[in-house]
C-alpha cells in the first residue's frame, strides 16, 4: 500500500537532553539540564504538550560540550516509567550492543511499558569513540551492512521461535526469546543520508531520520527512499531534524539564532565537524550526513537550523506543514531552553499545525 503522509497527522518528537551541553555547541545560556529529574519533568511536559516521541542520545565519550552522558536504554526506561503515553526511542550502536542483548532489553521494557519503547539504530558516529572503548571501526558501507543484519536479527528474535540466522556479522542457532514483545513490535528508527543508509531504510527500517534540510532537499530523499521501499513491497516513514526558535516576532527569533552562532565554541564546532564530515564523506558517493554542512549548520549538530523553524508560531507552523508536504511524517525538535520551550511549542505551534492540516493547505507565510 502506498504511503500517504498527507492523510496522517504529523508526529512530533524531541531530543532527550540525556547528555550535558544542550543541543547547540555554543556558550549561550541554555536553561537545559541532563539531570534525570529535569528530564522526567520534561517528558511529562512534552506528553501534555502533544509530543508523540522522545529520542534519547547515545554517547560513550565526551565531545563538543557533552562532558557527561547517561546511557540511552536505561535512561529511556526511566522516562517511560514516569509517563503514560509518550513513546521513547532508545539509541543503540551495533558493535557495543549485540542484537540478542538488545532484543531482550527492549522486549522487557516493551512489556513493562505497554509497548511504548522504540529503538534508533546508529550506524556511525565517532571513530575516536569506538577506539576509546576498544571497538573495531568498520568502513562506511560495512557499518550499514552490520546495522541491517542487526535489525534483521532483532525482527527475527522478536517474531520467531528457534530463530536461525547466518550473516557476516551475527549468527543465531535456534534461539527462542520468551516472552516476546507485545504487538506491535518496537518500531525501528535509523538515520543517515548516504546511499547505503537510504537503501538500508528501504529494506528493513520503519522510520528514516534525516538531518535538517529544506523542503526541496527533503523531498529528493523521500522520493528516493520510498521508491526503493515500494520495490520491496514496503513503506518507510520519514523524520526530519529541526531546531525550533519560536518567538513573538521573526526578528526576535533570528536574533536568538544569530546569538547562538556568534557565541559558538569554534574549537568544539570544528572538532565535531572534522569527525562527522569525515564520516559523511567516507560513503562512496560522499553524500552522508554532514558531508556539506557549514560552520553555522554544525553549531546545531544535526543541521537543525537548515529546517528554518525560526520565527513566529504561525511562520513555524506553516514551515512545518511545508516539510510535511515534502514527505515528513515526524519533526524531531531541539530547543535552547527545553522545558519552557517544549511547553510553549505545544501551546502555540502544534494547534496551528493541526488547523493547517485540517484546512488542507497553509496560508501564505508572512514576512519571509
Amino acid at each position: 500500500m502506498p504511503h500517504s503522509p498527507e492523510n496522517q497527522p504529523l508526529k512530533f518528537a524531541y531530543w532527550v537532553p540525556n547528555v550535558s551541553g544542550g543541543l547547540v555547541i555554543s556558550n549561550i545560556e541554555q536553561r537545559t539540564s541532563h539531570d534525570p529529574q529535569y528530564n522526567v519533568e520534561l517528558a511529562q511536559i512534552a506528553e501534555r504538550a502533544g509530543f508523540d516521541y522522545a529520542l534519547s542520545q547515545i554517547r560513550f565519550t565526551a565531545g563538543y560540550g557533552a562532558e557527561e552522558q547517561h546511557e540511552s536504554v536505561s535512561f529511556s526506561h526511566h522516562l517511560l516509567a514516569n509517563t503514560t503515553s509518550l513513546k521513547v526511542i532508545a539509541a543503540i550502536l551495533p558493535g557495543p550492543w549485540n542484537p540478542a542483548l538488545a532484543a531482550k532489553q527492549l522486549s522487557t521494557i516493551n512489556i513493562l511499558t505497554g509497548g511504548r519503547v522504540a529503538v534508533n539504530i546508529v550506524s556511525g558516529w565517532f571513530r575516536g569513540e569506538f577506539h576509546a572503548i576498544g571497538e573495531h571501526w568498520l568502513d562506511h558501507d560495512e557499518r550499514y551492512r552490520r546495522s541491517e543484519e542487526f535489525i534483521r536479527s532483532l525482527r527475527g528474535i522478536w517474531s520467531e521461535d528457534a530463530f536461525t540466522y547466518r550473516g557476516d556479522f551475527y549468527r543465531f542457532n535456534a534461539y527462542s526469546l520468551k516472552p516476546k514483545p507485545v504487538d506491535p513490535q518496537p518500531e525501528i528508527f535509523q538515520g543517515g543520508s548516504s546511499r547505503a543508509a537510504r537503501d538500508m531504510a528501504a529494506r528493513v527500517s520503519d522510520w528514516y531520520f534525516t538531518n535538517g534540510n529544506t523542503p526541496d532537499g527533503l523531498a529528493a530523499q523521500v522520493e528516493d527512499i520510498r521508491a526503493k521501499a515500494a520495490e520491496a513491497g514496503r513503506s518507510v516513514k520519514i523524520g526530519i531534524n529541526a531546531f525550533a526558535i519560536v518567538r513573538d516576532t521573526q526578528e526576535e527569533a533570528f536574533a536568538v539564532r544569530d546569538e547562538i552562532v556568534a557565541k559558538a565554541n569554534p574549537e568544539a564546532v570544528n572538532a565535531f565537524g572534522h569527525e562527522v564530515k569525515n564520516a559523511g564523506k567516507a560513503s562512496p558517493e560522499g553524500q552522508g550526513n554532514w558531508a556539506k554542512s557549514s560552520f553555522e549548520d554544525l553549531v546545531q549538530y544535526n543541521d537543525g537550523f537548515r529546517s528554518n523553524l525560526i520565527g513566529t508560531p504561525l511562520q513555524v507552523a506553516e514551515r512545518i506543514v511545508d516539510l510535511k508536504r515534502a514527505g515528513a511524517d515526524l519533526i524531531l525538535l531541539g530547543f535552547l531552553h527545553f522545558q519552557e520551550e517544549v511547553e510553549h511549542f505545544g501551546r502555540t505551534v502544534i494547534p496551528l499545525v493541526r488547523e493547517l492540516e485540517a484546512r488542507g493547505e497553509p496560508q501564505a507565510i508572512a514576512a519571509e
